[in-house]
């Protein structure tokens, strides 16, 4: 069993376009939804995320900065399952432009259709703490 790197997991986040953004809800329930890495892939263990300010998951990071994120790839060979990830971390609320204009690619104005000037935009940062693999051959802990 051979032990992952950071840049291992970025090669892998390379072909996942999308993962699963997990936040506390109040009252203890966890709610998730998918979220787009945008193609943002030179990993050191942050994950950028746009979001629109008034939407639950921030109200949700506001009162509990703890997430997970989940990612699962396509197989790499016949018959052998694909690659999945788990990050868990603490998010950040970015509201700067200089960073919406870092991480925003073309391809998101499908939901911004302003780019970095849609009104209500704000950028999720999660800064993972432990990531987790598994790809049907190997399996073990990142620390970030």
């Amino acid at each position: 069993m051979a032990t992952w790197t950071l840049s291992d997991i970025a090669e892998k986040m390379a072909d996942i376009d999308f993962c699963m953004l997990a936040t506390q809800e109040a009252g203890s329930s966890v709610t998730s939804r998918p979220m787009s890495n945008n193609g943002d892939v030179e990993y050191d263990g942050d994950s950028w995320f746009f979001a629109y300010e008034q939407s639950a998951k921030i109200r949700q990071i506001e009162a509990d900065d703890n997430v997970t994120l989940t990612f699962a790839g396509a197989k790499r060979l016949l018959g052998a399952p694909g690659v999945f990830l788990s990050a868990e971390g603490k998010a950040e609320l970015v509201r700067d432009k200089a960073a919406f204009d870092a991480h925003y690619h073309k391809e998101l104005d499908r939901w911004f259709p302003e780019g970095t000037d849609t009104p209500g935009m704000i950028l999720i940062k999660v800064h993972a703490r432990k990531i987790r693999y598994w790809d049907g051959e190997d399996e073990g802990t990142v620390s970030v």
